[in-house]
């Protein structure tokens, strides 16, 4: 699935994406929920068919292009300049969860979806995406090993912080909230680790010295 559809029938599918995630929470990832969706924002039934993919994983697919969407028109460059690198990281993530709230059930059958075998290549590649766009929203221009670990690391706090809020029976989700500022605290611990050892060049193993010596071992 391609985001950022120009054409006629992207911009119908970015219209309906995230109404027909609320829909698939009562008529599941079908084409009635797209239906339903295209009757709540006022779209010709027929353009909304043609324009929203059929398959169940394809429309899954969709709708997190949609969120993904939604939360780049909210964190503008502007409105998080002033916040700390990991509350900018936390407010998206949380910002992801209230704006997929009106589809928690759908969420929960998107993951078991998800979990398929022959879907799980995708799975990783949305996760992939989301994690990147919160990244460079966030600010990080990192092109290094960096670049991957903190994707790597971010796609797993939030699909850990995903499954959490899906069970979570707390009042206003606090529960989750607790969880995800847990595992955030461990990411910065880490990035801050990484910082230290990148930065001691005397003391770092050197790649092409031990390499080295496996070939030319000492005497």
């Amino acid at each position: 699935m391609m985001t950022g559809d120009s054409t006629p029938l992207g911009k119908i599918r970015s219209q309906l994406a995230l109404a027909v995630g609320e829909n698939a929470v009562f008529d599941g990832w079908t084409v009635e929920a797209v239906n339903s969706a295209a009757a709540q924002t006022g779209i010709d039934p027929a353009q909304a068919r043609l324009a929203f993919p059929k398959a169940k994983i394809d429309m899954i697919d969709a709708y997190i292009a949609a969120v993904d969407a939604a939360m780049a028109a909210e964190f503008l460059p502007e409105k998080i300049a002033a916040m700390k690198v990991r509350d900018r990281i936390r407010s998206q993530l949380w910002f992801r969860l209230e704006t997929m709230a009106p589809a928690r059930e759908a969420s929960r059958k998107a993951l078991a979806i998800f979990a398929m075998p022959q879907n799980v290549p995708l799975a990783l590649r949305t996760n992939w995406r989301s994690s990147d766009l919160m990244w460079r929203l966030a600010g990080d221009t990192a092109t290094d090993y960096n670049h991957y670990t903190k994707r790597i690391t971010l796609g797993a706090v939030y699909a850990s912080t995903l499954v959490a809020w899906l069970d979570d029976q707390s009042e206003a989700f606090v529960d989750t909230a607790a969880f995800l500022n847990r595992r955030l605290g461990n990411v910065m611990s880490f990035e801050k680790w990484k910082a230290q050892w990148s930065g001691d060049s005397l003391r770092r193993p050197s790649l092409s010295r031990f390499l080295g010596r496996l070939r030319y071992p000492p005497t």
